[in-house]
Order: C-alpha cells, then structure tokens, then sequence
C-alpha cells in the first residue's frame, strides 16, 4: 500500500517526466500529488505525469521508487489502471 513513482525517463516538452501512482486509491494519488505541488493537470487517466524535478520531491515525501513495469504491475494488481480505449476499427 503505498504511492509509487518510475524514474524520470519519459521524454516530452523538453523534460524528462516519471509516472506517480497509488496502489491503494485515486484519492491517496490526489492527495500526495498536492502536497509535492504536482498539478492536478498532470492526471491522466490513473497517474500523474511529473516532472523530473519534482522526482527528488515524491521520493522525500514518501513515494517508492520502482521500475516502470513493477509500478505497471502494481497498479493493474490493485485494480486501478484505465487503460486508453481502442480506437474504432470502421
């Protein structure tokens, strides 16, 4: 039960960014993403896109550091992941 972050490698807008997730609830994700300043804009679906500068911040406050796939894994485990929608196939 915890909040779980992957290292900064995501390439996007001339930063690298990292995924937040909960494995308990989308609450405890708002919540911690308040309090190391994430912004509520960088919610997508079942994570939060941070920056990398905010990584250092996340894993004061208490975030685990994992690799994609463990954080992936976890959150499919728990029953939180959204996955995109297939696109029509007409």
């Amino acid at each position: 039960m915890a909040v779980l972050i992957d290292p900064p490698s995501w390439p996007g807008h001339g930063r690298l960014w990292s995924h937040l997730v909960s494995d308990v609830s989308y609450a405890e994700l708002h919540a911690f993403a308040a309090r190391i300043g994430a912004p509520r804009r960088g919610f997508d679906r079942d994570h939060y896109d941070v920056p990398s500068e905010l990584y250092a911040e996340a894993v004061r406050a208490g975030a685990e550091e994992v690799g994609s796939k463990e954080l992936l894994r976890r959150l499919k485990a728990a029953g939180l992941r959204r996955p995109k929608r297939a696109a029509n196939a007409d």
